[in-house]
């Protein structure tokens, strides 16, 4: 569904994504997990063409992705940016409105916005609250309905899980496998490396700017290498 072939992409002199290239099938969960400042992000938003790339070549269905952000929305790309950017000054409803801003569908815009409803029940109680008040996890899960409002064939999630409670984080990769069994193709960028590990079907590691390796997701959790780097367990010294 999705190619990204040898992209580099530099912020001045900092050359921040290294001939990175990655393939995202349709109906799978692919993950690029890495550390602060590998690029993840900077990945994610070439994609959205909110980045400007120096070279390489983004395909999507077979095709050139466009070069504008609001025709990658339009072609059935949406993102999820990091932070949970809403309109704040907005209630629920309004901001999932907003979602569908490039659809003349009135009757699949009524229908999706119960499906978001359906998956987040929180926001169909909340529709008319002000976005700002909501909690963190709420505002995270309003950006991620509002996404699903474009009714787009791939998102892309950037640190779904960033700032929020462990519990909250649970509850959130639960709904991106509920998302993943509606039909959707997801890229997901997260820091929390063992939980993408583990709902993801492929898996890239993201480092300063390069891939440094790729693969199935539960090959990937079991590399000794990985758990040292990102899954937070300490190599075993067998010694004596």
């Amino acid at each position: 569904m999705l190619k990204v072939n040898n992209l580099n992409v530099y912020y001045g002199g900092i050359h921040a994504l290294k001939g990175v290239s990655i393939d995202v099938e349709e109906g799978q969960i692919v993950s690029i997990i890495g550390s602060n400042g590998a690029g993840k992000s900077t990945l994610i938003n070439s994609i959205s063409r909110t980045v400007k790339i120096k070279d390489g070549e983004i395909l999507y269905k077979g095709e050139k992705l466009p070069k504008h952000a609001h025709k990658v929305v339009k072609s059935g790309i949406c993102q999820v940016p990091e932070g949970r950017i809403i309109f704040a000054n907005l209630t629920v409803l309004e901001n999932l409105k907003m979602g569908a801003y490039l659809r003349n569908d009135k009757n699949g815009i009524e229908r999706d916005i119960q499906r978001v409803y359906d998956l987040f029940p929180q926001m169909k109680e909340r529709e008319s609250q002000i976005a700002g008040t909501l909690s963190g996890g709420e505002q995270q899960m309003l950006a991620m309905g509002r996404g699903l409002m474009s009714d787009p064939d791939l998102i892309l999630l950037d640190e779904p899980s960033l700032g929020l409670a462990p519990l909250l984080i649970n509850t959130i990769f639960d709904i991106i496998l509920e998302i993943k069994a509606m039909g959707k193709t997801i890229l997901l960028v997260e820091q929390n490396a063992f939980k993408a590990l583990s709902i993801s079907d492929r898996a890239y590691v993201l480092e300063q700017g390069a891939i440094t390796a790729h693969g199935d997701a539960k090959d990937l959790i079991k590399d000794e290498k990985i758990q040292e780097a990102y899954l937070g367990k300490k190599k075993q010294d067998n010694t004596n």
